[in-house]
């Protein structure tokens, strides 16, 4: 098989297998190894809950980072950086003996997120395969594998070490220097990656091209831009900021849902193993809704995937609110686990046929700056819980939010760019305008 054609899947490999790890090692495992930290450095869970807070603040906020790394230096030196900080981060989580080291653990972490997983493994995966929708669906399904192994690692670890917490950080910081270092090796030239994406552009652009000057297109037919817009020309539009919410009500969600639902299930009389298991099935729907969407989202437009899935968020969140028996509990963990695994998926693969690939690296990068506030739900949760008593009011509420964004994406409309501002713009101040 000629090098071009195994090549684009030894890349998604990659960053799968990067995606895979970094999401176990961080938020998947942190809530498991935390008890036994609180417990011996008699931390408040309030100090352990603001270090959770700061690792997702931390993912969110520096997501403007990666693209001044990756334009200036390439992909390979993100990843080698991102290596680097995500190894000291796990390194200070390891010699934790206050809780600013484990906060600064944490807030290193999170940066590193960035650095080694969506921002990269999106940006490169747009550039070496025109069906993005499988591409996107196989990245984002096998690296959220990661979430469903990080626990059972932390608790094989400190099983294995008599209950010891600190092996598991350590053990974290040597498997990310290798393997980030293994993958980052494996990243082909910028060159190479350049040849690719025009070649990938010119069929994509094509396909947008004949589906336009088809007189009767097909009603769920997959719409393509056949321009390259900028960041300042996308942030210009509708349907950027529906984008936006969409992507932040799904992370807003899916946090507050991993770190107040079995709280508040048990509040309500289910028993802590059955609550768990809620969201053990709530983790398995995420998978398959992006396995499902990544297969379709190539030949049904992603809008309706997004409409899907926001509803599906609503209507978890909101039986979860009231949620007592198991018909009810089921309906919240398909519900947002539909949503959380399928609008991450629709919204990346919306903004590129949106808004085209040249600088989806900085529109992508500018709508995960939204992660930061999405940190905050269960600051809200636990707020809401503590003055009203009961953690219901918060998943109505975000249920609400959803129903709000679906109701934005059912008269979502592709955006049409004007002809005064096709012109190209300048590269952002301090980048190189290298498409790939």
């Amino acid at each position: 098989m000629p090098r071009s054609e195994w090549r684009p899947w030894v890349l998604l490999g990659v960053f799968s297998l990067l995606l895979f790890l970094i999401s176990a090692a961080t938020f998947s495992s942190l809530g498991v190894v935390l008890p036994a930290m609180v417990a011996e450095q008699e931390w408040s869970w309030a100090q352990a809950g603001l270090g959770f807070t700061l690792l997702g603040a931390c993912c969110g906020g520096s997501a403007w980072f990666p693209p001044m790394v990756i334009r200036r230096f390439g992909v390979r030196a993100a990843l080698l950086l991102g290596t680097a900080v995500m190894a000291l981060g796990f390194v200070c989580l390891y010699l934790t003996q206050s809780v600013w080291i484990y906060f600064l653990g944490t807030a290193l972490c999170g940066v590193a997120y960035q650095l080694m997983a969506l921002i990269p493994g999106t940006h490169v995966l747009a550039a070496v395969f025109q069906k993005r929708a499988m591409a996107f669906g196989l990245y984002f399904t096998l690296g959220g594998l990661g979430s469903v192994a990080g626990p059972w690692m932390a608790l094989g670890v400190m099983e294995a070490t008599g209950g010891e917490w600190r092996p598991f950080w350590a053990l974290q910081a040597v498997a990310a220097l290798a393997i980030g270092v293994l993958c980052s090796l494996l990243i082909p030239s910028s060159a190479w990656l350049k040849t690719s994406s025009d070649k990938i552009d010119a069929a994509v652009k094509a396909e947008a091209e004949a589906a336009a000057a088809a007189p009767t297109p097909a009603p769920l037919a997959v719409y393509r831009t056949t321009q390259d817009w900028t960041l300042k020309q996308a942030m210009g539009t509708v349907q950027f900021y529906i984008l936006v919410a969409a992507y932040f009500v799904h992370l807003l969600s899916g946090v507050t849902v991993s770190s107040l639902s079995v709280a508040h299930l048990s509040e309500r009389g289910v028993a802590a193993g059955v609550a768990a298991g809620m969201l053990s099935l709530e983790g398995l729907m995420a998978t398959l809704a992006r396995l499902g969407g990544g297969a379709i989202g190539d030949r049904f437009d992603p809008k309706w995937l997004l409409m899907f899935a926001v509803g599906a968020l609503g209507a978890g969140s909101l039986a979860l609110s009231v949620a007592d028996s198991y018909p009810l509990m089921i309906i919240y963990a398909v519900g947002t686990g539909i949503g959380f695994g399928l609008t991450a998926l629709a919204v990346t693969i919306l903004l590129l046929n949106y808004f085209g690939r040249k600088h989806n690296l900085e529109i992508f990068s500018t709508v995960c700056l939204v992660g930061a506030l999405a940190a905050l739900g269960p600051l809200i949760g636990g707020s809401l819980r503590d003055v009203l008593g009961s953690f219901a009011p918060t998943f109505q509420l975000f249920g609400v939010v959803a129903a709000v964004v679906f109701v934005a994406s059912l008269f979502m409309r592709p955006p049409q760019l004007k002809a005064e501002a096709e012109a190209p713009a300048a590269s952002p101040a301090g980048l190189v305008n290298d498409p790939v």
